[in-house]
């Protein structure tokens, strides 16, 4: 397998494969680092949501004991 540089690029060419390879690793990092707090956003929005869901029905529940008790 031989690289060979595309001019005026940060990528290579596989020649056996022809592939193109980016060797900008910087570049690489950042953009996993990027999916990585997306992904953490939005586990973190939907726990949010959820709690809000759970804090919804047990407040309803409660509304329903009230509600229970002032026809008693």
């Amino acid at each position: 397998m031989a690289l060979v540089k595309v001019v005026d690029s940060l990528l290579v060419r596989d020649t056996y494969s022809g592939a193109l390879i980016n060797q900008d690793y910087a570049a690489r990092d950042e953009y996993q680092a990027k999916v990585r707090m997306i992904t953490n956003q939005k586990t973190e929005i939907n726990k949010v949501n959820s709690e809000i869901n759970q804090i919804k029905s047990e407040l309803a529940e409660i509304k329903d004991l009230m509600l229970q008790l002032l026809h008693k």
